[in-house]
């Protein structure tokens, strides 16, 4: 199974929180006597223990050692991300000097052991089908599966081509995030497998997570909803009452998303609830996913554009702002073709999610990651899924 360059961004984001704590945190709690010996130890596991705990130490001692150094590092790239953006808010002309312009320490200690009396977490990324049981139970919205994938590609390509995305974009985009093949239920992880593990909830062409659905449907709910009442008010019968049904049960998930302010941070937190888990869903409808996965990438082209970038987003350019955060993919938009080349990718990307990207830290500056992402979006775009996707733009551009 191939890596897939998306899957590695998109995978470091969500673990970005943890990673470090998982680092950092002690062992799973188990009991030990006054003597130290470990509650369950007898026999053959004593010894098992007792080479657990010398490589712990081991692991704590190099560790201890390279946090002295990575510690600072992350700090200062944490500390002049947030005074570029104060500088870019006031119209002030950024430098190496904003930059944190080395690269990140390498950690080159032993790996951390696994405790053998630690119980398993069960910590499972839920996959389409909790999106759907949690969507049903609390909501009692059942998605409308597409009649097959071109149905599904053609809808997209209406609301894409609609809201100003050009072919050229949303076909790289869909090759990069979706492995080039993905059906419109992809989710990470299973790119090139379908029976793979799930490694995130990024789900669909343009691989949305739950907490960017969640704050879509609070910042776009009326949108979406206006869409719908268009198609509504032209339909007759069934599929009328249908669409009527679908509205008044998106009206309850917008409700919900709102329920906290309009927060990144708060966003998630909903999106690990059920009801959360449930709003996924609707990237899995054929009438409201092409909205959701659209008003995705069009938040960024607006986002730009209100910062005053009039210039065509490169689709590469596009996926930046897409991975990494508006804030951060503008970041890298406006810099010189000659700042390109030096500042490091460390300076994108929190601690935790930059230590789990090979592909960033690989692709070590600004230019190379993007000249990468770009050779990725030109070699995906080569596969029959995406190929079909473009097939469904010439398709309704031609109507």
């Amino acid at each position: 199974m191939r890596p897939s360059s998306s899957t590695a961004y998109r995978a470091a984001g969500i673990a970005a929180a943890t990673c470090a704590c998982l680092l950092l945190a002690p062992c799973a709690a188990v009991a030990v006597d006054a003597a130290g010996a470990t509650n369950g130890e007898t026999g053959p596991m004593k010894a098992v223990m007792a080479e657990y705990r010398k490589k712990l130490a081991a692991y704590n001692k190099a560790w201890e050692a390279y946090e002295k150094i990575a510690g600072p590092y992350w700090s200062a790239v944490t500390d002049k991300r947030s005074r570029r953006r104060t500088k870019m808010a006031n119209a002030i002309k950024l430098t190496t000097a904003d930059y944190v312009m080395t690269q990140p320490p390498p950690y080159k200690g032993p790996p951390k052991p696994d405790n053998p009396l630690a119980p398993k977490s069960k910590g499972e990324v839920p996959d389409v089908t909790d999106f759907l049981a949690n969507a049903k139970a609390e909501f009692d919205f059942i998605p409308e599966a597409p009649a097959d994938e071109g149905t599904y590609k053609r809808a997209y390509a209406r609301v894409a081509a609609a809201n100003g995305l050009t072919k050229q974009a949303a076909v790289k985009i869909y090759g990069f995030e979706s492995g080039g093949d993905g059906n419109y239920d992809i989710q990470a992880g299973r790119e090139y497998d379908p029976k793979a593990k799930v490694i995130s909830t990024a789900l669909g062409y343009n691989q949305l997570l739950t907490t960017n659905t969640v704050g879509l449907l609070a910042e776009a709910g009326g949108e979406f909803l206006a869409a719908l009442n268009a198609k509504a008010e032209a339909a007759e019968g069934a599929r009328k009452q249908q669409l009527e049904d679908k509205i008044a049960k998106l009206k309850k998930m917008i409700a919900f998303a709102r329920t906290v302010p309009n927060d990144w941070s708060a966003h998630g937190r909903l999106a690990l609830t059920p009801k959360g888990i449930g709003v996924h869903a609707l990237n899995l409808d054929v009438d409201i996913g092409p909205y959701l996965q659209t008003r995705k990438l069009t938040t960024s082209v607006v986002f730009a554009k209100r910062k005053g970038y009039d210039k065509p987003l490169t689709a590469a350019e596009l996926e930046m702002m897409n991975l990494t955060g508006d804030g951060n993919g503008y970041d890298m938009l406006v810099m010189s073709a000659a700042l390109r080349e030096k500042v490091p990718t460390s300076n994108f990307f929190q601690r935790g999610g930059y230590e789990r990207n090979p592909v960033a830290a690989r692709n070590n500056t600004v230019a190379k990651l993007i000249a990468a992402t770009d050779a990725k979006m030109v070699q995906e775009s080569k596969l029959s899924g995406a190929k079909d996707l473009a097939a469904a733009f010439d398709e309704v551009a031609s109507r």
